[in-house]
């Protein structure tokens, strides 16, 4: 199993995160109902080792104070335990992301020229298609 959490910025231990396990919904008769393979992984943001201070600030802004999963696609609870890690990497990274700010541009005077050109003759040929006016 993984030990660290890793994204941009940040290297988590995985014995930072709180785990809790709960019997599974869905399909699967007895073993369902009896097995505890439902996982429930909390990662507190706020008090995590690991995590630089700017990684941090960026990612209670978006998360929030607590980061939590809750998988139960799987009959195991070690398969359910790493789609549970494997699912907060993708978030931590996710949320990582920063996004690149858009600056609008000036279309160029060419194609200002080449879309004028092109309304004005469609306003002719449409102008060529009316009825003569009889008051001229």
């Amino acid at each position: 199993m993984k030990q660290f959490l890793v994204a941009p910025g940040c290297r988590i231990p995985v014995s930072e995160i709180s785990w809790t396990f709960t019997t599974s919904s869905g399909p699967g008769g007895q073993h369902a109902n009896k097995a505890n393979t439902g996982v429930d992984a909390r990662l507190n943001i706020v008090t995590a080792q690991g995590i630089s201070p700017s990684s941090r600030d960026r990612l209670i802004s978006k998360l929030g104070a607590e980061l939590r999963v809750y998988v139960d696609g799987e009959r195991s609870q070690s398969r359910n335990r790493s789609m549970a890690i494997d699912r907060m990497a993708e978030k931590l990274v996710d949320a990582l992301v920063i996004e690149k700010v858009r600056r609008p541009t000036k279309r160029s005077r060419g194609s200002h020229r080449r879309r004028m050109k092109s309304k004005r003759q469609r306003s002719e040929t449409k102008k060529s298609r009316q009825r003569p006016r009889l008051d001229e």
